[in-house]
């Protein structure tokens, strides 16, 4: 058994599954969420519930957060009864996908108050968050990476990027907008595929054993698209959020960005239509509609 205390914070899709794996680890937890429900089955196994970021970060060296936007990221991190006020934390682990200027912003915050934060999105899902096979990568200064590893090993595989404040989270938005793209691509062309009479599953079958292949023709597809069901288990809201990152942050840096702002603007269409809270693969439904065909299984 873990002696030290860890605290969590947002217990969501993502944070839930995480913080579930501590427990499973041997850790003890306090932790907070705005949703009194969603810390319930982690006291239930034991965790203490807290009411605010403040007391989580009163009660544990090391806080943990796994938040939706950029904007709740700053407000638990830096805000009233905010990770800042605590009195006992010294490090504090960010989960989230926020973008390197926000990293940068909530790390010089933080510093002031002599807390160093860690800076570690992660990457696979609430399947692999259950399962602990997330990507997670990890940007902190080098002493700090050696401290936190053996907590996030517990998540899956880890990728130090460097001590930069925000480098894990040029990673991430570079990796998500390569996900969704995948899905945007591959939603035309199987439309157009089946629309001319080809079978969707034996499309995708061909899509897979050559060239073509892809996260999407090979797990969200079939998952989530050609059943009908669009629930892979990421909101169209989260993905449009990451890939407006991504294209912002290529902008500020000077790198053109012509697919990528083509996909954000896929997104667009896809989040105002079905909500913010639907599945991204519902970026195959407005192509559906579009194209007047139904890819289906």
């Amino acid at each position: 058994m873990a002696e030290a205390v860890l605290g969590f914070i947002g217990l969501g899709r993502m944070g839930g599954p995480m913080a579930s794996r501590l427990i499973d680890a041997g850790h003890r937890l306090c932790v907070h969420d705005t949703n009194p429900a969603a810390m319930q089955p982690l006291v239930a196994r034991g965790a203490r519930a807290a009411a605010s970021p403040a007391e989580v970060a009163s009660t544990a060296a090391t806080v943990l957060m796994s938040l939706p936007t950029p904007p709740v990221v700053q407000a638990v991190a830096l805000g009233e009864r905010g990770i800042a006020s605590g009195t006992a934390v010294r490090t504090a682990i960010d989960l989230s996908t926020t973008g390197p200027g926000i990293a940068a912003l909530v790390a010089r915050g933080l510093a002031e108050k002599s807390i160093t934060l860690v800076d570690a999105p992660v990457s696979g899902g609430v399947a692999g968050a259950k399962a602990g096979t997330l990507a997670v990568m990890v940007s902190c200064p080098k002493p700090f990476y050696a401290a936190v590893e053996p907590i996030l090993k517990n998540f899956g595989r880890l990728f130090f990027t460097g001590e930069k404040p925000g480098l894990a989270q040029t990673a991430k938005l570079a990796n998500n907008l390569l996900s969704a793209a995948a899905m945007a691509v591959t939603s035309e062309a199987m439309a157009m595929g089946v629309k001319a009479g080809l079978d969707p599953k034996v499309l995708l079958d061909i899509i897979n054993a050559s060239s073509g292949r892809n996260t999407s023709s090979q797990d969200k597809f079939p998952r989530a698209v050609l059943t009908g069901k669009f629930d892979f288990g990421f909101a169209t809201g989260l993905s449009y959020k990451d890939v407006r990152l991504c294209v912002d942050e290529a902008e500020s840096l000077g790198v053109p960005m012509v697919v990528g702002a083509a996909v954000r603007q896929m997104l667009a269409v896809t989040n105002a239509k079905f909500g913010p809270d639907s599945d991204f693969t519902s970026i195959a439904r407005v192509i559906e509609e579009w194209a007047g065909v139904e890819i289906r299984g």
